[in-house]
């Protein structure tokens, strides 16, 4: 037997075995890495919330947000609350709600469920024609004018100027509804 090439063969066994074990312990220190990262994320839940349809750029940063993103946002919300039928008004209170602010959720779910409530019982609907939207950044307010159509079973019943202003609370990379509310119109025209 040739005990140098035995020799040589075993060194070459240890030297295998040595990087086949570095290469097991590093694949289970990444597993134990990975596990700790899913744990770690368990429970966590990120909302991501825009507008349905982008018509503008925007920017947000850590405690602001642009004029266009209010713009927007409160183009849609008016939308959620003032374009609703005795069909429709349900699933747009849900999605609304959505955008709540947890401490107004309450309040805006019964003011929705009384209007869905009025609308069904009167067979009515209401569609706004917004014409002016007027943003104020730093307040995260938006203040809506336009025209508001009421309809009961097919006759409309009124068309009046209205406004309304939405004010948001930007949060956590999240930007929620605080207030809906009607407001003066301010030079109001009557309807033709």
């Amino acid at each position: 037997m040739d005990y140098e090439r035995q020799t040589l063969d075993l060194t070459q066994l240890r030297a295998q075995n040595l990087r086949l074990l570095l290469s097991v312990g590093l694949l289970t220190v990444g597993q134990l890495l990975s596990l700790l990262v899913i744990l770690g994320l368990v429970g966590r839940e990120r909302t991501i919330v825009v507008p349905p349809s982008l018509q503008k750029s925007f920017w947000v940063s850590g405690t602001a947000v642009s004029s266009e993103y209010l713009e927007q946002m409160g183009a849609f919300v008016t939308w959620l609350i003032l374009d609703v039928t005795p069909a429709s008004i349900t699933w747009k209170t849900h999605t609304l709600l959505g955008y709540v602010e947890p401490d107004q959720y309450g309040a805006l779910k019964t003011r929705q469920d009384v209007e869905s409530a009025r609308l069904q019982r009167l067979n009515a609907s209401t569609s706004f024609a917004p014409q002016q939207l007027t943003v104020n950044e730093e307040a995260k307010r938006v203040v809506v004018r336009g025209r508001l159509r009421t309809q009961v079973n097919g006759v409309e019943t009124s068309n009046l100027y209205k406004a309304y202003q939405i004010l948001f609370r930007y949060d956590g990379g999240r930007i929620q509804l605080h207030a809906f509310e009607e407001v003066p119109y301010g030079g109001a025209q009557p309807a033709p």
